[in-house]
């Protein structure tokens, strides 16, 4: 009897990969990656005519997801050397709320020769900020009337979203908004492309798209914020909404040719890529929270009832799993602040000595900085190098190291970096705690799960037992996960996972005598925390305005400039 087999999609910020697992028992059997040709496009419009882009936007192209999928996915069948005819399925995700305007048959508008060159037909990636104006004023009128749904948001709302991306779009680039047929999030795109039928993903649609309780936000709502929103979710957002798991549709004929696979087999509703790591870690209990940590950030935990979490970044009934509240926070750089701090930060004698022994810059930084006594660097960095995704939900904050001196070192500030991340995870489990949420593991994947040091600081400050995935394919094959429950081997995603996913419990556990050393400094980075975090010191924020219109000033002398349609005034500059 042949084995069945399940494709899993994992399209992260730089590259995407396939990955081929054996539904029996979540065996990885052959992998490859593509990385995006123009990257990420936050400095100019590299896909089209090489324009300046304002400060805070990160745009990506559609054509260059396109091509990974068609490398990939040959090439994974190749490397796992099995007959495509065993294939039953496809499961997939995508950054979150990563934003395309679309023509009807699904043609991102960016793709055209008439928006080729207007950077809001472009995508916008997930850290796209621009839209920081539009989170605030949604989230200020939302607090007036009193709107329940902004609670299942922690009370806040990034910039990140799509409904302020769309805004964002309608307000500064109106023929964009007519232009589009469809705003969709990249994830719902590719199961678009590859089957013909638009459909939602539950799970996005909470945490992304403001879809709680079977409904959007209200056309009165809407209508408040700009008169020509109203319609937005009705007119350019229609499509049915689908749980994880479930079959959006077969592959079509086409795309089995272009792919090498069987036409009609299972294409799975899209997830969130940090999100299906919960399945391949099995981590799909309530209390376990699952840590991704890459990049970026994001921590994810099952609960069995709603409840409040100030500051969080979304709760959805059934966005991890069926039957559970799936609560998400994250942080917002993670694993780029360190690759900033080598990039830019490190004298050439280091770089020369790790190429001499033959290691990464980032090994020989945690092996002169792990025997340090807890606190001797005497430094305490905020980690907010691009925003702060929870609890602040504030793209205008910025990163901040006090306590350097004329004898800190790079190894010094290295660690006070690594000590940052934690500090952040701790304050985001904390406020989970503070609302009744239990969490009583955190199981971490990522490619950070290699730094040892970093566990276990992680493991000692948050004061939690680490688990560690152990898959090296964590969304690819959490994604499999769900394509295994579409292509119906599987009964649901609990069952899926407990087959399929795979862990290592107990890894880390907590010293206590680090443990208490570190209370102390989390004291220090609460203070900090909250004196730049919740207004009593909006520097940051001044700072970013004063860099705008410089910005703005530069740019004046060079020609036009992005702004808000039909307004000239300095001010809609300073937003751009």
């Amino acid at each position: 009897m042949s084995q069945k087999y399940i494709i899993g999609l994992d399209y992260g910020t730089l590259s995407g990969r396939a990955l081929v697992v054996r539904a029996s028992d979540g065996a990885e059997m052959g992998t490859d990656v593509h990385d995006y040709p123009h990257a990420v496009m936050d400095r100019t419009l590299d896909a089209a005519d090489g324009q300046k882009l304002p400060p805070d936007f990160a745009l990506q192209s559609p054509a260059d997801y396109i091509e990974t999928l068609e490398h990939i996915v040959p090439g994974a069948l190749k490397d796992a050397g099995v007959d495509p005819a065993d294939v039953v399925g496809i499961g997939l995700d995508f950054t979150s709320a990563t934003v395309l305007a679309c023509r009807s048959d699904s043609t991102p508008l960016c793709l055209s020769e008439e928006f080729a060159n207007e950077p809001h037909a472009w995508v916008k990636l997930w850290k796209h900020h621009g839209a920081q104006d539009q989170a605030d004023r949604i989230v200020k009128l939302a607090q007036v009337r009193r709107e329940p749904w902004l609670a299942r948001y922690g009370g806040i709302l990034s910039a990140e979203m799509l409904m302020p991306k769309v805004l964002e779009t309608l307000e500064w680039a109106p023929r964009v908004y007519d232009a589009a047929d469809v705003f969709v999030d990249a994830l719902d795109w590719l199961t678009w492309t590859l089957t013909g039928t638009l459909t939602f993903a539950a799970g996005d649609s909470g945490y992304k798209r403001m879809f709680q309780d079977g409904k959007y936000p209200s056309k009165e709502f809407l209508r408040n914020l700009n008169p020509e929103f109203e319609d937005v979710f009705e007119t350019k957002m229609n499509a049915p909404v689908l749980p994880l798991g479930a079959r959006v549709g077969g592959l079509t004929a086409e795309w089995a040719a272009r792919l090498g696979l069987p036409e009609g087999i299972a294409v799975a509703s899209g997830n969130i890529d940090a999100h299906v790591t919960a399945a391949a870690v099995q981590a799909v209990e309530d209390g376990q929270m699952t840590a991704i940590m890459g990049t970026s950030a994001c921590y994810i935990v099952p609960g069995p009832e709603l409840k409040e979490v100030p500051g969080m970044f979304g709760v959805v009934d059934g966005g991890v799993v069926d039957g559970s509240w799936g609560f998400e926070a994250g942080q917002t750089a993670v694993g780029d602040i360190f690759a900033w701090f080598i990039d830019n930060c490190v004298p050439q004698s280091y770089l020369d000595q790790a190429a001499r022994r033959g290691i990464s810059v980032h090994d020989l930084l945690t092996e002169k900085c792990r025997d340090q006594e807890v606190g001797a660097h005497g430094l305490i960095g905020l980690d907010w190098h691009n925003g702060n995704r929870s609890v602040l939900a504030d793209a205008n904050l910025s990163g901040l190291m006090v306590g350097q001196t004329l004898t800190t070192t790079p190894e010094d500030q290295y660690r006070a970096l690594l000590e940052s991340t934690a500090f952040g995870a701790r304050t985001i489990i904390e406020s989970f705690r503070q609302a009744g949420v239990a969490i009583n593991e955190l199981v971490v994947a990522g490619g950070l799960t290699k730094n040892g040091f970093l566990m276990q600081l992680l493991c000692d400050i948050c004061r939690v037992p680490l688990s560690l995935g152990l898959t090296t394919q964590p969304g690819a094959r959490g994604s499999a996960v769900f394509g295994a429950v579409a292509a119906d081997v599987y009964p649901d995603v609990k069952a899926a996972a407990a087959a399929m996913g795979a862990k290592e419990e107990g890894v880390y556990q907590v010293d206590e005598e680090r443990a208490g050393q570190y209370d102390e400094l989390y004291r220090e980075y609460q203070i900090l925390h909250d004196y730049f975090g919740r207004g009593a010191n909006p520097v940051m924020h001044r700072l970013k305005e004063i860099r705008r219109a410089a910005h703005i000033r530069a740019e004046k002398k060079r020609g036009p400039l992005l702004r808000r349609a039909g307004d000239h005034s300095e001010d809609a500059y300073l937003n751009d």
